[in-house]
């Protein structure tokens, strides 16, 4: 029941445009298929971290307003500085179907794991959903001790692993029929997603203020 619950939850948070699925589509376009599940592979390192500090007390920090602003100003610098990369990237065409790095410019791009890891703490949307919906995950599994929590967390990684290797198969296929300036125009569109994206959690905190 844990796996399972746990799993479609999961999922249906997946599947609502964020970040993580901003950067798994924008990555699979520059890298191919593996950048979805290395960027799970560093989304599930953070959240294993998390659950155990959740485990050891940590929840009453995530609902603090200081922390949340904090995440929500530092996520928001990321998400502008990933944005503007992007768009950057497009206008000095270093985007390309054959390799998004030109000769000349050299591979410079974020490791999927270490942008999985980033783009998930850059969201503080993610914080919430732990401190509330996560946790309360936690404390059911408890109840049947270590195998519960392994349920619960193998569920949920599982889930953000089908869902983001099916988005990061579809875009990388897509690569070999797409046009160029349709592959451009994905990106573009990622790019300034991000940048609004990264503006409105830093805006958030000044106007909320």
């Amino acid at each position: 029941m844990l796996f399972g619950t746990a799993y479609v939850i999961a999922m249906s948070g997946a599947m609502i445009p964020g970040p993580m699925l901003t950067v798994t589509v924008a990555e699979s376009a520059r890298r191919g298929f593996w950048a979805g599940p290395l960027m799970v592979l560093g989304h599930g390192i953070l959240e294993l971290v998390l659950v155990l500090a959740l485990l050891a007390g940590l929840a009453s920090y995530l609902t603090r307003t200081d922390v949340t602003n904090v995440i929500s100003v530092a996520g928001g610098v990321f998400l502008l500085y990933m944005g503007f990369n992007i768009l950057r990237d497009l206008k000095l065409g270093r985007l390309s179907l054959e390799g998004t790095a030109s000769s000349r410019g050299g591979d410079r791009r974020m490791n999927p794991v270490a942008a999985g890891i980033l783009v998930s703490l850059s969201n503080p949307y993610w914080s919430f959903w732990w401190a509330a919906i996560g946790l309360t995950y936690l404390t059911l599994a408890v109840k049947s001790g270590w195998m519960g929590v392994a349920a619960f967390f193998s569920g949920h990684i599982l889930a953000d692993l089908s869902w983001y290797s099916l988005i990061s198969l579809g875009v990388s296929a897509g690569r070999n029929v797409i046009k160029p300036v349709v592959y451009q125009a994905v990106l573009g569109v990622c790019g300034l997603f991000l940048l609004g994206l990264g503006a409105w959690f830093i805006g958030g905190v000044f106007i909320g203020a």
